[in-house]
């Protein structure tokens, strides 16, 4: 088999790497090796920041659901317990948005769940 160069591919795809980490610190946006190690790290933080974001996203709806709970005199657990048993399939996302904007109806709603 002829030997093949890889000037075209390599020079390529160290462009692509050095293009996305434009802007990093000293060497990591200037040599490639450097700045390979930097994108290839940030790629992990990224996808592991993407993780925690669901998690702290999920921990705000369960706070802002507490707080509303609170001012109807009931509290998270015995809610959602209920809410359960009454079949209404209203996940933690879409109740802490009723009662963040539209209070009046969240009462409405834990109204029916507590009967």
């Amino acid at each position: 088999m002829p030997r093949v160069k890889t000037g075209v591919v390599r020079r390529k795809k160290h462009k692509k790497v050095l293009k996305a980490t434009k802007g990093y610190y000293l060497s990591r946006s200037k040599l490639y090796k450097r700045a390979n190690e930097a994108y290839i790290r940030a790629g992990e933080h990224a996808f592991a920041g993407r993780k925690l974001r669901k998690r702290d996203m999920k921990k705000l709806w369960i706070m802002r659901l507490s707080a509303a709970l609170k001012l109807q005199n009931t509290n998270y657990s015995t809610f959602t317990h209920k809410l359960r048993a009454s079949d209404i399939t209203l996940d933690r996302k879409v109740l802490s948005e009723l009662a963040v904007s539209y209070p009046e109806t969240f009462s409405k709603v834990v109204e029916k769940v507590m009967k």
